[in-house]
């Protein structure tokens, strides 16, 4: 019996409809921020009228929640395939890096300020605690598991942000770190603060890195 397409005609109209609605959003993302996004100016923009594309997308949160999880789903599947790879704490590091370069409004849309009115739901949280949980794993190859930093207790009773993934104080704090202060190198890098400053950015995140890597805690 000859095999038959998983999706009818509708269905497979349905996706590409939904893929073109996505990226028309990614462009006026681009253009004017996320907290701009309008359904009705991409009803405009593909001959539609605004009710026609509302039976595509609910409404403005059900496609920012989208684009929002193809960009951690992108995130985390980088982040497994560079550990799967057998990628250490500094590879997970220039594969964050390599990943944010590559589209910079993907990455501010999920680590940028958020989008005024939008919560995001449950799924999206766990999605971003895959993430952290091979941080973590990384993390925990070079952090001793020593007595708990000044507010490691206190991160280790309260770890939702790694899907209660089980870590000593001392891989939490290094988890951390590295986390909030590689980050913070990246947003200035993306948002062009270093333009003019005479150095190269890489060299700066190296040099974070390094340090980081250097620290016992």
């Amino acid at each position: 019996m000859a095999k038959t397409d998983a999706q009818t005609p509708r269905e497979r109209y349905r996706t590409q409809v939904r893929a073109e609605v996505k990226e028309r959003a990614w462009e006026q993302i681009a253009a004017a921020g996320a907290s701009a996004l309008s359904l009705n100016a991409i009803a405009k923009q593909m001959g539609m009228s605004g009710p026609a594309l509302y039976r595509y997308f609910a409404g403005r949160d059900e496609l920012i929640t989208e684009l929002i999880r193809d960009a951690y789903r992108s995130l985390a599947d980088t982040v497994h395939a560079a550990a799967a790879d057998g990628a250490d704490l500094a590879g997970l590091a220039h594969a964050l890096r390599d990943w944010a370069l590559e589209d910079p409004n993907r990455y501010f849309l999920i680590y940028g300020t958020p989008v005024p009115g939008y919560h995001a739901p449950e799924d999206i949280t766990g999605i971003s605690s895959e993430i952290m949980a091979t941080l973590l794993d990384a993390c925990a190859e070079l952090a001793p598991d020593g007595p708990a930093t000044p507010f490691g207790t206190h991160l280790e009773d309260h770890r939702d942000w790694a899907g209660g993934h089980p870590a000593p104080p001392a891989t939490l704090h290094r988890a951390l770190s590295f986390w909030t202060r590689l980050h913070g190198v990246l947003s200035l890098e993306l948002a062009g603060h270093f333009a003019g400053m005479g150095f190269d950015p890489a060299l700066l995140f190296a040099a974070e890195l390094d340090d980081l890597l250097a620290r016992r805690t």
